[in-house]
């Protein structure tokens, strides 16, 4: 639905309201719920509470969450400013202050949402406005533990004190470089001759920059995306997949969950019995961890696709889409990143309760792995036999 002209202005606040909420409230609703509202935290849910917030000690999370709303108002303000310097001229007044705002807001909080009928298409040039877009999807995805944490190190740093960043920001930091700089030399490739070859060579670099970042998480594009070629399509689907970071605005298995599996692939196969990165160990916890939302999130983009399949494919209807649009909406409505093959519009009601679940899954489902995985354990006092399986 294009919501810049099917919405009022008063329908577009609104929705700018709850994706102001949303950005906020997925990080700290459950805190001030259990801290403030509700009768404390158990030890189950500090644990969860703690590992969301990258272990931050449970006396700081009242200080962290101050810090999360001063932090995102300044950002999303800076940004506003910026957007309206793109703006300024090019629409009326007041209708480029709305659009700065909103857009900041929606950016930052990896939304995706454009009142724009064709997102960022016509603005796929502007320097300005990409790499402000691009900034503020990127400092919303990092999340709020690791730019806390980045703010007291470089406080540190100016006093001369030494302090060493933790390894979950380091992960965080490292896989978003690599996702970033590898989806944008691939897509550059793959598309300098398709749907960018009429472009100069700096739109060309900022496009696929732009597409790159927004994949994973925000949703926007300056590129008509039914238009890319297959290989595209599904680069843009595992950034889709992956998404971005613990304690951020966005979706996805999240970029530490990735980097996990990395260590353990590279484990294995040097042999070591513990799973190791940055010369650290990663305990086995967070590898079981990491391992259950990997599979959980395979199980269910998988029996969303099918049923989404199901829904639009059937006697009466053969389909005239192919399956990777399918697989495509299915994936970016689990990672909540907004991206369409143009299909959305077409679904049946009841393809479009599947992508509904898929969004809700998505975003909060994963979240409760962390709980199910740290149930009581059940003490045991016998192994059954061990017996080699072959594999591969």
């Amino acid at each position: 639905m294009d919501i810049g002209t099917r919405f009022t202005a008063f329908g577009k606040s609104v929705v700018m309201v709850l994706i102001q909420l949303g950005g906020l409230g997925v990080m700290t609703f459950s805190v001030f719920l259990f801290l403030f509202l509700g009768r404390g935290l158990g030890v189950r849910q500090r644990w969860i509470v703690t590992e969301s917030f990258t272990a931050t000690p449970i006396r700081e999370i009242p200080r962290l969450i101050r810090s999360i709303f001063a932090f995102t108002f300044l950002v999303e303000g800076t940004g506003a400013v910026l957007l309206y310097l793109h703006w300024h001229g090019r629409l009326p007044a007041g209708e480029a202050v709305f659009a700065a705002v909103f857009h900041a807001i929606a950016a930052f909080c990896n939304a995706g949402f454009s009142f724009f009928e064709t997102s960022f298409v016509a603005w796929k040039g502007s320097v300005l406005l990409n790499t402000t877009i691009m900034a503020l999807i990127v400092v919303g995805g990092l999340g709020f533990p690791v730019i806390y944490e980045l703010i007291g190190w470089t406080r540190n740093r100016r006093l001369h004190r030494r302090t060493a960043i933790s390894l979950h920001s380091r992960m965080v930091l490292w896989t978003t470089a690599i996702l970033v700089v590898g989806g944008t030399i691939v897509i550059f490739l793959l598309e300098g001759t398709g749907a960018m070859a009429a472009l100069g060579w700096k739109e060309r670099f900022f496009t696929a920059l732009f597409q790159s970042v927004t994949a994973r998480t925000a949703g926007f594009n300056t590129l008509d995306i039914p238009a890319l070629r297959g290989a595209t399509l599904f680069i843009l689907v595992m950034l889709m997949f992956v998404g971005a970071s613990p304690g951020s605005c966005g979706g996805g298995i999240k970029t530490t969950s990735v980097a996990t599996m990395a260590a353990i692939l590279s484990s294995k196969i040097r042999g070591r019995e513990s799973v190791s990165i940055f010369r650290r160990t990663i305990p086995e916890e967070t590898v079981s961890r990491a391992l259950a939302i990997f599979i959980l999130a395979v199980l269910v983009v998988t029996a969303g696709l099918i049923m989404l399949l199901v829904a639009e494919i059937g006697p009466g209807n053969p389909g005239r889409t192919g399956f990777l649009a399918y697989a495509f909406e299915a994936i970016s409505a689990f990672g909540t990143v907004g991206l369409s093959m143009g299909i959305t519009a077409g679904l049946s009601t009841a393809g479009k309760f599947v992508i509904i679940a898929l969004m809700f899954l998505g975003r909060v489902g994963l979240l409760t792995v962390a709980y199910v995985v740290t149930r009581r354990e059940h003490v045991t006092y016998f192994r059954y036999a061990e017996e080699k399986v072959m594999i591969g």
